[in-house]
């Protein structure tokens, strides 16, 4: 369905139960993030909230996206996958062969239909512009601080319109944006970014680049800004796709050459000037759970603000997941599954992308498999494919298990598994935020083939050994006292895989213990170790996971147990370091970022009001949970 406007889409959040108001006055710097946090880690999201007394004349919409129901009642359907199913209809219907008049005459119908999703410039003024600022200053807006160590204000939700000075081709996306001024902020668009390439051309031209920020609206101009679509495809049609009806746009008052969209709540205008000198950006509380690091980022310069009547600010918090980005992703895998199938990667059955991997660190595929090497063969075409360039951890499937009942997916996965043979590694781009990478935007990948497999895939020399399941894990604490915690819950469900916590004190500390621990008569058996870093409770599986895929360079940070013996057969096991890296015993180079904390002061301000919130139950902060796992009180350890 097409919401009216954004106002139109609050009040369907409340008719449906999933909206709480919060009058009491609520500081946007810190406290709303607080809260939304406390909200948006509850079962299922929470709620959505409207802070309808943030000190200044508007007010604040949170969490709007932040469950399954909310991101539906968003894009307008009960489930994501209807979604899904009707780009694969779509595609079946155009990619069928038309051999009769009649077979091409039925298609017109459905061509007339890509039409009018197609979105249209109208002239004059729209809603977005009722209200235009005599000054244009942002910081009467209420935009939020999220974290304490956050470099300033950051507008979270923007929907950002830049155009290609030699095509015209719009492309609409999300990128943060620091206020370091009435009028000025910074752009965080990333090198692999088109926005980022539209910029390159600007400064080839010498011409200022005009920019335009929308916020709020339709639901589904945010979501699809962040949508992984192909270069030149206009996100405008598929958020005329998605609401069933055309995105009306006007263009900007002071930089005409840009179209916004006429339901906006706000309008933000201005340009970046190549000649410019960069402005020192961040740090941020990022979406990976950890501090982005500072970095020479765009200066966006603001030549008009403008609203309509009665506008809601909508923003959005990330950090240690679950966030309400994680429903945002989840719709990008439903929806995206389709095309990437049909397309790219015909083999592919289903996808996922747990939480714990924060989209891109870790992604789950099963694959309908034919023939041998065909787990290799999807490798490939994924990593190359769009933004899964920047899948770090890939993980194949096959058979008729279903993939988000993760406890039968690692016993099939493990079944399968010849840690010797089966884990391949890679080197490609990755996500700027990515940390663990010895050099920014280039590290390593992993793809753990856990599908059945064919006579030629299998190495005769190889021996399953069943693990012993009665083993105690004070067995490895007293013998090894780098050893801090422990995690046997897989072994437990005959899933040899041990999660273990170690502190480290020596260059090659994890390669050594690995071969320890491997060589121990009573984990024979065993095919993967995850070590992590010994502030982390190896027991809570959750974090562990968190903290390992986003701390793990795979090609740099393995180590392969590979033992034969007298009949020449061997036993094999994979060790993966997803411990903090430093300089002295690991030679890393780069700067380490801390995980995401709330502070004291606002813990203890948020539970002085909580009664008073009106929005039920106290819950107690997230951050209580990760204060221990902190290294010292700055974004950067």
């Amino acid at each position: 369905m097409a919401f009216k406007n954004q106002q139109h889409f609050i009040e369907t959040l409340e008719k449906n139960g999933e909206l709480l108001r919060i009058q009491t006055f609520v500081d946007p710097h810190l406290e709303i993030a607080e809260i939304t946090d406390r909200m948006s880690k509850q079962p299922g999201g929470g709620k959505a909230l409207l802070f309808e007394n943030a000190g200044y004349n508007f007010p604040v919409l949170m969490n709007a996206y932040g469950s399954e129901k909310r991101i539906c009642l968003a894009l307008g359907v009960n489930q994501l996958d209807e979604i899904a199913q009707e780009i694969e209809g779509l595609f079946k219907l155009i990619a069928s062969p038309k051999e009769s008049i009649i077979d091409k005459l039925k298609l017109l119908p459905r061509l007339s239909e890509f039409a009018s999703w197609m979105p249209k410039v109208k002239k004059g003024r729209g809603a977005c512009q009722e209200v235009v600022m005599s000054t244009p200053d942002i910081t009467k807006l209420p935009v939020i601080t999220c974290w304490p160590k956050d470099g300033g204000p950051f507008v979270t939700l923007p929907v950002i319109h830049t155009k290609d000075p030699i095509t015209n081709t719009r492309n609409v996306g999300m990128y943060r944006m620091q206020v370091f001024g009435p009028a000025l902020t910074g752009m965080h668009w990333h090198k692999h970014k088109v926005s980022a390439k539209h910029f390159n051309e600007y400064k080839k031209l010498n011409k200022r680049m005009p920019v335009a920020v929308a916020l709020g609206g339709d639901p589904v101009y945010a979501y699809s800004a962040t949508a992984p679509l192909p270069e030149n495809v206009d996100e405008y049609m598929l958020a005329g796709f998605l609401r069933k009806r055309k995105v009306e746009l006007v263009k900007c008052i002071t930089q005409p050459e840009i179209e916004v969209p006429a339901d906006a709540d706000f309008i933000i205008e201005g340009y970046v000037d190549p000649d410019d000198e960069l402005i020192w950006e961040g740090p941020f509380g990022d979406h990976t759970g950890y501090y982005s690091l500072p970095d020479w980022y765009p200066r966006f310069h603001i030549t008009a603000i403008t609203h309509k009547k009665n506008p809601v600010y909508p923003a959005t918090i990330v950090g240690i997941p679950p966030q309400e980005d994680a429903w945002l992703g989840k719709a990008t895998e439903r929806i995206f599954l389709a095309p990437i199938k049909m397309t790219l990667v015909p083999e592919i059955a289903d996808m996922d992308m747990p939480v714990e991997g924060v989209f891109h660190n870790l992604v789950i595929t099963k694959i309908k498999k034919d023939y041998a090497g065909q787990g290799l063969k999807v490798m490939n075409a994924m990593w190359g494919a769009g933004q899964m360039m920047f899948n770090k951890i890939l993980v194949l499937a096959s058979g008729e298990i279903k993939i988000q009942n993760y406890l039968t997916l690692a016993k099939e996965v493990f079944k399968n598994l010849n840690p010797a043979t089966d884990i391949s590694f890679s080197a490609g781009p990755m996500d700027v935020l990515d940390h663990s990478c010895s050099k920014l935007g280039f590290g390593g990948k992993m793809c753990i083939d856990g599908t059945h497999k064919f006579e030629e895939e299998m190495d005769e020399q190889f021996e399953e050994v069943k693990i012993d399941t009665s083993w105690n894990e004070n067995l490895l604490i007293l013998h090894f006292p780098e050893i801090k915690s422990v995690n046997i819950s897989l072994i437990k469900n005959e899933i040899p895989c041990l999660i273990v916590g170690v502190e480290k004190n020596k260059i090659g500390h994890i390669k050594e213990l690995h071969e320890q621990v491997c060589n121990m008569e009573t984990l024979k058996g065993l095919k993967m170790i995850l070590y992590v870093e010994h502030t982390v409770n190896a027991g809570d599986l959750a974090t562990a996971l968190w903290r390992f895929c986003n701390n793990l360079d795979p090609k740099r940070d393995f180590h392969l147990f590979k033992k034969y013996n007298e009949n020449g057969k061997y036993i094999a096991c994979m060790g993966l370091d997803g411990a903090r890296k430093t300089k002295e015993y690991d030679n890393f180079q780069r700067d380490w970022p801390n995980i995401i904390v709330a502070d004291d002061k606002t813990i203890t301000a948020v539970d002085a009001k909580w009664d008073r919130l009106g929005i039920g139950s106290f819950i107690a902060s997230p951050s209580l949970k990760y204060k221990d796992q902190l290294y010292g009180e700055e974004a950067a350890v």
